[in-house]
């Protein structure tokens, strides 16, 4: 158990020692998820369905985020 939290201590100091690395593996991580939606939006049904579930996603964020901020708002 020792040598697991040894390792992602040093995994920890490696990141917050190299930012730049972080950044590309984060960008990594939205361009695999992104690519495949993209590809599937060239049909015209998928793309209204990606729109209406990004701005699902948009609108729900704004909403979470609200009641986070100002939660007597929300009564």
């Amino acid at each position: 158990m020792y040598v697991i939290v040894n390792q992602m201590g040093e995994f920890f100091s490696n990141v917050f020692r190299y930012p730049k690395y972080l950044i590309t593996i984060v960008l990594g991580v939205f361009a695999s998820f992104l690519d495949p939606l993209i590809q599937r939006s060239k049909n015209p049904i998928t793309a209204i369905s990606l729109i209406g579930a990004l701005i699902s996603a948009i609108v729900t964020f704004y909403f979470v985020v609200k009641a986070m901020v100002l939660p007597s708002s929300m009564i």
